[in-house]
C-alpha cells in the first residue's frame, strides 16, 4: 500500500494564499481518486477537492470553489492544492487521501478512502 505525505501548511492572514502538496510513495494506483479533505476542531472531516483517475477533470466543494485549485504532477507523484482568498473558516487540518473511484468521479465520504496522509495544519487569522 502506498504512503501519502502532505506539506505546505502554515499560518496566514485572511486574504492570503497557501499551496499544499501531497506526495505519494510506494505502490500507487493510478485508477484511484486523489482527494483533499479538511477537519476543523470539533467538526467532521470535510471533502474539499478531488482529481479522478485520468486527471482530466476536477471537482470542488461549494465552500472552496473559485478559490482553491487542485492539480497533479504525475512525474513527481504529487498533487497540489492552491488555496487563495483564505478566510478564518478555512482553518483546519488538511489531509490528502487515495480511494476508489466511481467511474470518472470520486466519492466525497471519507469511508471510501483507504490511504491517508498525516495531515498539514492551515491556520487563517482575521
Amino acid at each position: 500500500q502506498g504512503r501519502l505525505v502532505e506539506s505546505g501548511g502554515g499560518s496566514v492572514q485572511a486574504g492570503g494564499s497557501l499551496r499544499l502538496s501531497c506526495t505519494a510513495s510506494g505502490y500507487t494506483d493510478n485508477r484511484k481518486c486523489l482527494t483533499w479533505f479538511r477537519q476543523a476542531p470539533g467538526e467532521e472531516r470535510e471533502w474539499v477537492a478531488a482529481i479522478p483517475p485520468g486527471g482530466s477533470v476536477t471537482d470542488y466543494s461549494a465552500s472552496v470553489k473559485g478559490r482553491f485549485t487542485i492539480s497533479q504532477d504525475n512525474a513527481k507523484n504529487t498533487i497540489y492544492l492552491q488555496m487563495n482568498s483564505l478566510t478564518p473558516e478555512d482553518t483546519a487540518m488538511y489531509y490528502c487521501a487515495s480511494g476508489r473511484s466511481i467511474g470518472a468521479s470520486c466519492y466525497t465520504a471519507p469511508r471510501n478512502y483507504d490511504t491517508w496522509g498525516q495531515g498539514t495544519q492551515v491556520t487563517v487569522s482575521s
